[in-house]
């Protein structure tokens, strides 16, 4: 088929990749414009720019689609069907109208839950046993289209937001390609009105550890924001991101440092923190955040 294909971020290159490995024409790449990173503030293409590149593939970057010449410039590559994966603009109804067959979009939930744009942090931080993602027919609304193809999968116990995305991005990889081998045979499934939800955008604000919280919250919020923007706590002035945790047995008062492995007291139950960086440094395990840091057993980590 001829695809235009539109992503950003690093979740989107494994679909990128796949669509050219399975044989499809990509008429054209659109991702956001380049932008200013790293100590000198150069701008700096996106993950799915600098991979079309390699690729040898157009790449477009319209700060907008709504405005007519960037919608007669999208309707003149005369795709097919347009394969959007965390694209990062809303698409008017005359883009979602310009390829014969329509825009389909790669959803990492399980929709209607999560909508949105965090649904991987969100479905951590909520305790979800399950995730997946779908192939979903674009409309108007915020991710409200009907459904052609779902996978689903466990979330692991200690899985990070970083972990999951990794493998929902390939997995989003193969139901795409799937997707369009057996289009013809797919049957839209209108999304049920119960059980939405959506995800919020991450605030910072969020990300700060309250100790006394229970256990289980704790470690979903640190696995949830790993590893950005980072859950995090203070110690001696410091601000130090916890990265990694799981749940363990303890008592103590809450942000109680229980051992120096930083196995920590919560509102109830414990967490063993696995994964810290102090500001300005590398992320380190624990053994060697401690070897350095040397948290005292019986500190009171400044949550609050």
């Amino acid at each position: 088929m001829r695809i235009i294909f539109m992503g950003t971020p690093d979740f989107s290159v494994p679909v990128l990749d796949a669509l050219v490995g399975a044989g499809h024409e990509i008429a054209a790449v659109y991702c956001q414009p380049p932008r200013p990173a790293g100590r000198g503030k150069k701008d700096r293409p996106t993950p799915v720019h600098a991979r079309a590149e390699v690729l040898g593939l157009e790449v477009r970057h319209p700060v907008s689609l709504k405005n007519e010449e960037a919608q007669a410039d999208f309707a003149a590559l005369n795709a097919d069907i347009a394969v959007v994966v965390a694209y990062g603009l809303i698409l008017p109804q005359v883009i979602l109208d310009a390829p014969k067959r329509g825009c389909l979009n790669i959803h990492a939930s399980l929709l209607p839950r999560w909508r949105g744009a965090a649904p991987i942090h969100r479905a951590i931080m909520a305790g979800d046993a399950m995730t997946g993602v779908c192939i979903m027919q674009m409309e108007a609304g915020l991710d409200t289209g009907p459904v052609l193809l779902r996978r689903e999968t466990a979330i692991g116990a200690a899985e990070t937001t970083a972990q999951l995305h990794d493998r929902l991005s390939e997995m989003g990889a193969g139901a795409i390609v799937e997707a369009l081998d057996r289009l013809d045979a797919l049957t839209p499934e209108p999304q049920p009105d119960e059980g939405v939800t959506y995800a919020a955008k991450i605030d910072k604000a969020e990300a700060r550890i309250d100790w006394t919280r229970p256990a289980v919250e704790i470690d979903r919020l640190i696995r949830g924001l790993s590893p950005f923007p980072g859950a995090w706590f203070e110690q001696g002035g410091t601000r130090v991101k916890a990265l990694g945790s799981s749940l363990a047995d303890g008592v103590g008062q809450a942000g109680e440092v229980l051992d120096s492995g930083m196995r920590v007291a919560c509102g109830t139950g414990a967490v063993q923190l696995t994964r810290l960086q102090r500001a300005g440094k590398a992320a380190q395990d624990v053994a060697s955040f401690q070897s350095g840091a040397q948290i005292a057993v019986g500190t009171l980590l400044n949550g609050e």
